[in-house]
């Protein structure tokens, strides 16, 4: 007893020591030298069409199959004819910090509306699978290797074209093969469009009382590279929901995937997985439906992690201007309690409109950080509401430990912390050098791509997982940690964010940390698997039955 308190006492202090001197980390635009020359074309010509705010988001995924995160950055189009394509951009990680645009001819240059992407691999064929959102229709591009991909919407059996937003992997029923859940906004086209004002005199874009609401859909796979639409029949049709973000976490610990739509200016709903088929919403009953005065908030993005260590996944939720963001902390019993309103959070972030959100530790101290990309719709904003911006900085929040957080923004560098009008956001490590760099969107604007300089300071761990029972992208899988400074946990999961994605390979902060003493993976089969004494500043390939099958230190190292 006495040996296991001292051991309790000096991780502790490793804790404290490591929260009280972080280490100094900037981020560092380097868009132009790593050759990302992207510029979202939302087709405006001044008729305040309520698609163009929204678009667009991006991913990291291995679209080669050469182990470095590459780029997909989605476009939309002009609304008529104006003598240009605008297609979305493939670029291929060179391996050096440099990309190659390789869209012409890789089957994804097909100019269309889109908004969202999400990535997987849905027919287990070991490579990962690419599916945009769009306004005349979502389409599902497989993966044919060597950054091909194929147009297979039809055959896959997937029709929606009802304003698709942001979209997500998952295995819900559990059989191995991954289903799709799509978040659709709101019944909109050119000719229901209706003319809304700020001042009375001249057209504003309308918000998303002035339309009904429409039905997310959820996508069966029946292997075979066929899918079923089972909304219905699984509990999740709404048609009055208007939904922008969707996240995928096990948030009642039961082994089962579970949902959690953001909607908004309707409720958000939690989805808990009745391990049949079928889900029941809990959204009012876990207090996530609305905001603490009751009433529905305009929620874009969302994501779930543990950032407190409690074992549990908590909820970061984007939010309107004068909404703050929703930080719901799972209190286990099948209630949430927004922490926001009481914490630097919230204090920060009240007067921001945040699309893309995420947990994500980019200090590498083994406490998970918040990131929210901002940016209002209006352009005209300041002018009805003076302390209301157009352009808007990012929030970055440094995790203090014991529920608390620090606004760190501006300390990032001067690049970072301009105001931009954002929309997607996504992390992977693109150098390989363990800590995590950042892709940021922003509506009618160029892409943005910092590189994480300093966070790698601390030690980390990074793995990626292949599925052999369950889904080769493994997502749904849990990996649990234990180190000196004490334990943590994370999920394989798709979607995010807003309209975006991160790279599927899980990376760990370890801080003074030097090993793992023991990890623990629950595969979505349900089948566990053990490692011990794991050296820190490695990146592992993991499979399923067979454990690390490839292991490698930093680029150059």
């Amino acid at each position: 007893m006495k040996r296991a308190l001292l051991a309790l006492g000096a991780g502790a202090a490793l804790i404290a020591a490591t929260l009280e001197k972080p280490v100094a980390v900037t981020f560092t635009d380097i868009t132009q030298q790593a050759g990302v020359k992207f510029t979202h074309n939302a087709g405006k010509t001044g008729k305040k069409y309520l698609p163009e705010t929204l678009g667009s988001g991006g991913a990291f995924f291995d679209a080669d199959g050469d182990g470095w995160p590459d780029i997909i950055l989605v476009n939309s189009k002009d609304w008529t004819p104006r003598g240009r394509k605008t297609l979305h951009a493939l670029y291929k990680n060179n391996g050096d910090g440099t990309f190659k645009n390789i869209t012409a001819g890789s089957g994804l240059d097909v100019e269309m509306y889109g908004l969202g992407v999400a990535v997987g691999d849905y027919d287990n064929d070991g490579r990962e699978d690419v599916y945009i959102t769009a306004m005349e229709g979502d389409r599902l591009f497989k993966n044919l290797g060597g950054g091909k991909f194929k147009d297979v919407t039809a055959e896959a059996g997937i029709r929606n074209a009802s304003f698709g937003t942001s979209a997500a992997w998952l295995d819900y029923d559990k059989d191995g093969r991954l289903d799709l859940f799509v978040a659709n906004y709101v019944q909109w086209n050119i000719k229901n469009d209706l003319w809304c004002s700020l001042d009375g005199s001249t057209k504003s874009y309308c918000t998303p009382e002035s339309y009904k609401g429409t039905s997310s859909k959820l996508y069966r796979n029946l292997g075979n590279g066929k899918f079923e639409e089972a909304t219905q029949k699984a509990g999740v049709g709404d048609p009055n929901s208007k939904a922008l973000g969707v996240v995928v976490f096990d948030y009642d610990g039961d082994g089962w995937p579970d949902l959690f739509i953001a909607n908004d200016t309707q409720p958000n709903k939690l989805y808990r997985n009745l391990k049949n088929g079928k889900f029941e919403d809990e959204g009012m009953v876990a207090g996530v439906a609305f905001g603490e005065d009751g009433v529905a908030r305009g929620a874009m993005g969302v994501d779930a992690a543990d950032y407190d260590r409690s074992g549990r996944p908590h909820l970061i939720v984007g939010n309107f201007s004068n909404q703050m963001l929703g930080l719901y902390h799972n209190e286990g019993s099948g209630l949430f309690v927004d922490e926001a309103p009481t914490s630097a959070v919230g204090r920060a972030s009240l007067l921001t409109l945040a699309f893309g959100v995420f947990f994500w530790d980019y200090d590498l101290d083994g406490w998970l950080d918040i990131f929210a990309a901002n940016g209002h719709i209006e352009e005209e904003i300041g002018r009805v509401q003076p302390k209301v911006a157009y352009k808007e900085a990012p929030h970055l929040f440094r995790n203090l430990g014991k529920r608390r957080f620090e606004e760190t923004t501006a300390k990032m560098g001067a690049a970072f912390a301009r105001p931009i009008v954002a929309r997607g956001a996504a992390y992977a490590d693109i150098d390989r050098d363990g800590d995590l760099d950042l892709l940021i969107t922003s509506n009618n604007g160029p892409a943005y791509l910092f590189r994480n300089d300093g966070g790698n300071k601390n030690n980390w761990l990074c793995m990626r997982l292949q599925g052999a029972k369950s889904n080769r992208s493994a997502i749904g899988a849990v990996v649990r940690l234990a180190s000196a400074s004490g334990k943590q946990w994370n999920a394989v999961r798709s979607g995010s964010s807003y309209c975006s994605q991160s790279d599927l390979a899980l990376t760990f902060g370890l801080g003074a940390d030097k090993q793992v003493t023991e990890l623990e993976i629950e595969w979505p089969s349900g089948t566990k698997e053990k490692l011990t004494n794991v050296a820190a500043n490695q990146f592992l390939m993991i499979e399923e039955g067979k454990g690390i099958v490839s292991k490698s230190g930093p680029a150059g190292k």
